[in-house]
Order: C-alpha cells, then sequence, then structure tokens
C-alpha cells in the first residue's frame, strides 16, 4: 500500500510509503484522501500524525506524471481535505520534504521534525511556482519576506533553521514518530489547537520596503529566468488577497509558469542532468576501485582538482616539480578551506578530515601506488608526452593515468605509454572545486572500464560528467572557439565588446564572451592560438584585435586591463576609450566600414555558430547526444538552464529558422558559415536535436 494507517491508543498514524522518495503519485493521494475520510468517520480518533516510511518524509510529485494529462484528486484538494480534518493534524517530518511534501505539512496544524529533516519549495528551479497552497500557507507561518527568500532560491531549511523560522514546532533525537504522537497528545491535553493557516487573514511582520528590496535583489539574480519573478507575484497575493482568491491567483500563475518555454527547458535540463551521465552499453561494465589519487602540478587547476578529490573522501598526494609551487598549491588548499569553515560551509572537523587525508609527494615515483593519476601540467604537448612516458613507467598496474588537457589530442598521450587502455582525459573547469563540469575524453583505445570507473569517479566527486571523443577543444572548448570568432569578427565589423557581452547577458548568459575572456585570461587565449597558427587554413578570416591587447599587456582581470578595465580589487568591468580607439584604428588599417549591429543579428550570430558547431560535434560523434552538448553549457559555460542549452534551445525555435540564419550569414562569409549536414537534414525534415521530443 502506498498509504498505511494505523491507530495507536487514539491517535492515527499515516504513513507515506510510496519508494524511493514517497512521491505524491495518484496513488498516494488517493490514499492520504481515504485516510483522512476515515479519521473523520471514527469517533473514536482523536489526532492525526502523518509521516514517510524510509528516511524521507513526501519528495515532492512524481516525476513519472510529468507531461501526462492530471488524475484526481489534485493535490491542493487533498491538501484542503486535510486541513479541514474534524481532529488536530501533525506532520512528522523524517527527512526532506520538499515541494508538495512540505505543501501537505503546511496543511497541518502540527510540523515537528527529526535532526534529519529538510523542508523547502524548490519548484522555481523547474521553471514552476509551488501549486498546492505553498505561495499562501507558508507566508501565513512565517512571515512574506522569510517565505519569498525560500520560495524564489528553492534552497530547503535543515531541521534548525526550520525550527527557528517556525516551520517546525519541535525537533526530535531519535523516536520521531512516538515523540510526535506524545507531542500531539499534550497539545490536545492543553486544548491548544492552533488555526488552520487558510484561516489566517494577512502573513505576519509585512514589511513593504523590504520586500521590494527583495524584489529587486531577487530580479537580478535570477538573470532573465521567469519562475522566481512570478514566485514573488504570487507571495504577494498572500499579503493583499483573501486565502481563497490567493489561491486563485496562484493557480492562475502557476498554470502561467506550466506553459512557459522556460519551464520547459528547466525539465529539459533536470532530466538532462540525470541522464547524461548514463553512457549506453556501459551499464553493466564493471568499474575499478579507487582510493588514491596523484596530481602532478599544483597550480591553480591542480589544486582545485585536489580539493575535488578530497571533498569526495578520497586520499589525495600532490606533486610540482617546483617545490615552491607544490608548497604555494598546499598552503592554496589550506586556506580555501578555512575560509569554507569561517563562512559556515563546513566544519573545523571536516577540514582537518581533509588535510589529513593529503599529502605532498618530493618525487614523481612516490605516485607509484596511486589508483588514479591526474597529469595537470601546463597545456603542453611535448611536456604532457613527456610525463606521459614517465608515468608509464611509475604507475602500477591498472593504474589509471588521466590528463587535464583542455584542448589536445588524449590520443597522442595515450599513443606515449604502454597502457593505452588506461589512458582518459578528464578536463575539469576553473575554479576546479567549484565548477561542476567534468569533460570525460574517450581516446581510440580506452577501455570501457576505464571510462565507466571516471564516469562513476566524477559523480563522487559531485561532478555532472559528460563523455566527449577527441578533438581540439573537446565539445565545450571547440563550440566556444566557433562563436567566440563571430564575436570577434562583429567587433571588427561595427559592434562593440559591450553591445556583444549586454545582447548575451540579456539572454540570460552569466557573462558575455568578452568578460569571460577578461576573466579567463588573454594571454590563455594568445598562446592557444600560436598553437593554431600553423594549423589554420588560408580561407579563415582571422581577427588580431584580441592579440593587440596581448601584445599592450592588456591581459584581463589579472592585470586589471583587458577589453575592459577594472579598479583594484575588483571585477565589474569598466569601457575603456583605449579599447575603442584600438577597435576603429584596426578597422581603418584593414578597410572595413563598420555597420550597426541590431540586437537579434548579435544573439543570433553568436546562437546559430553555438548550434552549427554542435550540429557537426554530434555528426562527428564527438558527443553522443545533443543533451551532452546542453549540458557542457549549462554547467560549465554560463549557459541559462532555463534556455535548456543550445541544442534543446535550436529545438524550441526550430532548426529550420537557425539553418535559414546560417544560410543568410554566408553570403558575406562562407567559410565560417558552412552549415552542419545534420542542421540541414533536420531543417528540411522538420527534425529535432532531441529525438524524443
Amino acid at each position: 500500500m502506498s498509504v498505511e494507517f494505523e491507530v495507536q491508543d487514539g491517535i492515527a498514524v499515516i504513513i507515506i510509503n510510496n519508494p524511493p522518495v514517497n512521491a505524491l503519485s495518484q496513488h498516494v493521494r488517493q490514499g492520504l484522501v481515504e485516510a483522512i475520510t476515515s479519521v473523520n468517520e471514527s469517533a473514536d480518533i482523536q489526532g492525526v500524525v502523518i509521516t514517510g516510511a524510509g528516511r524521507i518524509f513526501i519528495g515532492g510529485a512524481d516525476i513519472k506524471e510529468f507531461g501526462k494529462p492530471p488524475l484526481g484528486p489534485s493535490l491542493p484538494d487533498v491538501i484542503d481535505i486535510l486541513e479541514a480534518c474534524r481532529v488536530p493534524t501533525l506532520s512528522a517530518i523524517n527527512g526532506a520534504a520538499l515541494g508538495g511534501g512540505l505543501e501537505v505539512a503546511l496543511g497541518c496544524r502540527y510540523r515537528v521534525g527529526s535532526r534529519a529533516a529538510k523542508t523547502g519549495l524548490p519548484e522555481v528551479n523547474l521553471g514552476l511556482i509551488p501549486g498546492a497552497g505553498g505561495t499562501q500557507r507558508l507566508p501565513r507561518l512565517i512571515g512574506a519576506v522569510k517565505a519569498a527568500q525560500m520560495i524564489t532560491t528553492g534552497k530547503p531549511l535543515g531541521a534548525a533553521d526550520a525550527l527557528k523560522v517556525g516551520i517546525l514546532g519541535a525537533v526530535f533525537e531519535d523516536e520521531l514518530v512516538k515523540n510526535a504522537v506524545a507531542f500531539l497528545r499534550a497539545k490536545l491535553e492543553a486544548n491548544a489547537c492552533p488555526v488552520a493557516l487558510c484561516d489566517i487573514a494577512t502573513p505576519p511582520h509585512w514589511d513593504t520596503d523590504v520586500f521590494d528590496a527583495l524584489a529587486k535583489k531577487t530580479e537580478a539574480r535570477a538573470r532573465g529566468q521567469l519562475s522566481p519573478m512570478k514566485a514573488l507575484e504570487a507571495v504577494r497575493a498572500a499579503q493583499e488577497l483573501p486565502f481563497r482568491e490567493g489561491m486563485t491567483a496562484e493557480r492562475r500563475i502557476f498554470m502561467e509558469c506550466m506553459a512557459s518555454d522556460q519551464r520547459a527547458g528547466l525539465i529539459h535540463t533536470f532530466f538532462a542532468q540525470r541522464q547524461v551521465g548514463k553512457i549506453p552499453g556501459l551499464e553493466q561494465t564493471p568499474v575499478r576501485t579507487l582510493e588514491t589519487v596523484t596530481i602532478l602540478g599544483a597550480g591553480t587547476m591542480g589544486a582545485g582538482i585536489a580539493m575535488s578529490f578530497l571533498d569526495g573522501g578520497y586520499h589525495v598526494n600532490l606533486f610540482d616539480i617546483d617545490p615552491k609551487a607544490q608548497e604555494a598549491g598546499l598552503k592554496r588548499i589550506s586556506k580555501t578551506y578555512a575560509t569554507s569553515v569561517a563562512k559556515g560551509r563546513i566544519t573545523g572537523a571536516q577540514m582537518q578530515g581533509r588535510l589529513e587525508r593529503l599529502s605532498a609527494i618530493s618525487e614523481m615515483e612516490d605516485a607509484h601506488s596511486s589508483d588514479l593519476i591526474i597529469e595537470a601540467a601546463t597545456e603542453n604537448m611535448e611536456i604532457k608526452k613527456s610525463i606521459f612516458r614517465d608515468l608509464d613507467k611509475i604507475a602500477k598496474p591498472g593504474c589509471i593515468l588521466a590528463s587535464n588537457t583542455s584542448y589536445l589530442d588524449v590520443n597522442i598521450l595515450a599513443r606515449e605509454t604502454n597502457r593505452p587502455s588506461d589512458v582518459i582525459g578528464m578536463h575539469f573547469f576553473s575554479p576546479a572545486h567549484i565548477m561542476k563540469l567534468l569533460e570525460v575524453v574517450r581516446t581510440d583505445t580506452v577501455s570501457d572500464e576505464v571510462i565507466n570507473t571516471i564516469m562513476r569517479t566524477g559523480k563522487s566527486i559531485g561532478k555532472i560528467c559528460v563523455l566527449s571523443g577527441v578533438c581540439d577543444g573537446f565539445i565545450g572548448n571547440r563550440i566556444l572557439k566557433s562563436y567566440r570568432k563571430q564575436a570577434d569578427y562583429m567587433v571588427e565589423d561595427g559592434a562593440t565588446p559591450q553591445d556583444v557581452d549586454r545582447v548575451m547577458k540579456a539572454f540570460g548568459l552569466a557573462m558575455g564572451p568578452f568578460a569571460v575572456s577578461d576573466l579567463a585570461g588573454l594571454d590563455i587565449g594568445w598562446h592557444n592560438r600560436r598553437r593554431e597558427d600553423p594549423l589554420r587554413p588560408e580561407e579563415e578570416r582571422y581577427s588580431d584585435l584580441a592579440d593587440k591587447l596581448y601584445d599592450l599587456g592588456r591581459y584581463g582581470q589579472k592585470t586589471g586591463a583587458g577589453w575592459y578595465t577594472y579598479a583594484s580589487g575588483s571585477r565589474t568591468p569598466i569601457l575603456d576609450p583605449l579599447v575603442e580607439n584600438l577597435i576603429l584604428e584596426n578597422a581603418k588599417d584593414k578597410g572595413i566600414s563598420r555597420r550597426a549591429f541590431s540586437d537579434t543579428e548579435i544573439l543570433n550570430r553568436i546562437l546559430f555558430a553555438m548550434i552549427n558547431e554542435g550540429a557537426k560535434v554530434l555528426e562527428e560523434g564527438i558527443a553522443l547526444r545533443a543533451l551532452d552538448i546542453d549540458m557542457v553549457f549549462v554547467n560549465g559555460y554560463g549557459f541559462p538552464a532555463y534556455r535548456g542549452g543550445p541544442m534543446f534551445y535550436a529545438d524550441q525555435i526550430g532548426a529550420k529558422a537557425v539553418y535559414e540564419g546560417v544560410l543568410e550569414f554566408a553570403k558575406d562569409d562562407p567559410y565560417s558559415w558552412k552549415p552542419a549536414k545534420l542542421l540541414k537534414q533536420l531543417a528540411e525534415s522538420n527534425g529535432r536535436f532531441k529525438p524524443d521530443a
């Protein structure tokens, strides 16, 4: 049974038992209605305790019902029935009470929890707002501002915080149901039943100025995402309208969100992030046990990779050929953890435990017993080849050898060893201990066992792993290069860096391409272009604006000047007349007649270049699926999750529109805008990149 019912000395105990997460499926909703009906029909029952089986109270909506016609009873109706129960009700929250789970709890007169209780309304992360009274009842319980903060961020509260704000009335160390029954019985004996939240006229502690300030902060953080602002609209309705009218407003706003493209994009992102690590054909492939990891290179990237593995519970060796660099890396790790302790992100004991699993080794040979060795040296093929030759002699049999290269051919590194089946690419993104994306690069010779092991290992350290084939830049940087060129061409031809950045930020990207260059460092791009010089086709247009900035010593934020200038200690870009003059002089020298670019053209040139190159990446088998490309850009390149990723966005606007745009741009630059065969095929067949859409 999905809902179990028992009576303990006059108290009905209702248990939600719908593994794995006790989701609010139709059977659970119906079971709750039947249980409350039984309570109402029994004169012997004096109160109700609702709890969840296992470690979760109610994990929210049943994702298996997403996109299907709704089946009654609806959750709002279930909660209305619960709220109208003839006897006092209490939710004993034994774990996660998220989304509809918290809304059910809000339908009860009392709420208590275990130390593991977690309460939240995360619907904004799916492009929605709470749709079963959460925006109306929670403000009436804890106040509109606190409720709005929870709802607009989607972040859950732990038991202590939920107790502090008033969601929970008590927290118990153990025997939750027993203590919950005793808690409810004490309230019954004191005849102290509070009114239902639906009967509270308006939320307490209303402050218009504070709420308006929160709205401004939310709008800035949302970067164009609609659901947080819609959630604020619904919470404001709780203040301004009677409860039933507020519920009507919530339903209207919820349905507006349901019909939005952003909701579709976030649902795609939600499922894609769960699917991207599942590689067809490898489900039953064994994995190797990894306990000790050695990182070669103690710079910013190497230290970040080390912290990722320390956070995941691994023993980590850190090596650098330069003892001073190694010492700096160790200090960087300690300082980062100390900062995390100071900010309350981890405890002092957790920091100590991680540092105890970190060792500095003085010779590369000391890595001989490692299960995984990750090379994080400078992006130079000859240096990396030398390292892999040495590792082949040092590493024990079965040790996986990985390179953190961002662009280089991992097949070449594999051929430097006598164990090519054990060599793989692991492209971390900086800062490696924070960024979620990990591109796992499969060589032509790597074994399925090694691929599966690294995909599982990446997940164990909190990464979203995307499998890529070998090509220059793999999935992400290859596509980045294609649209970055278009940004440079537009600035040569008449746009400004701030025009391009403004348009892309308005679309929802975290940063525009020129601000990203300043953050990453123009010196990085310069060295990469020099690597490409011998391979660049004569017919390819080349913009040297970034080279000229490099020659002026403008490397970006690290030097205080790049495409923009930066005040000391600030990351805020400031327009610089020097850059404007350099752009104008460049056009004059090259005989370019600069012209105006509309926002629409800027947006389309960037996005269509991204999509067209993405289609080529799919054609060549570099990416297995369109969703792999989407997850690379959502998790590593600041693409807005509510857009679903570039390939999902292409499906939203139609492959035909993209293809026609590519052909139009090709009139001026046929080399850069060669349409992908797959894009042409989908345009002609009215097809989609996402096959199951």
